[in-house]
């Protein structure tokens, strides 16, 4: 008897490829074949909420950088450069989540990741 895998991407393909943009996220949520796997669905989730938060912090950012440019140019650089190390540690989180899915791992983001596995199994 030989062994027949499923064909198509693996459980742990799939997870990484939910954090890239929320399209696949939501992809993987919305097709039947992907939806009823909870190590899918976790990471589809907690994709989902964590580009809503990144999102909703680009948004800020830019709003309290313009708002600042009218209180000076110093205030407004140090403002800049406190918003580049934001993104610094948005991407070290990002490829955090990406290669933790790759590797089998539920890499859980503080309050997102509890959600997320609630959802999961749900």
């Amino acid at each position: 008897m030989s062994d027949r895998k499923e064909p198509g991407l693996s459980d742990n393909s799939i997870g990484a490829l939910a954090y890239f943009t929320p399209i696949p996220a939501i992809f993987f949520l919305a097709i039947r074949r992907y939806n009823k796997r909870p190590y899918v669905r976790f990471h589809s989730w907690q994709s989902l909420v964590f580009s809503a938060f990144v999102f909703l912090a680009s948004y800020g950012m830019s709003w309290l950088l313009s708002l600042t440019a009218f209180l000076g140019p110093r205030l407004s650089l140090g403002l800049w450069w406190v918003f580049v190390a934001m993104w610094g540690a948005i991407f070290l989180i990002w490829v955090w989540l990406v290669v933790g899915a790759l590797n089998g791992r539920k890499c859980k983001l503080p309050i997102i990741g509890a959600w997320a596995d609630e959802q999961a199994y749900r």
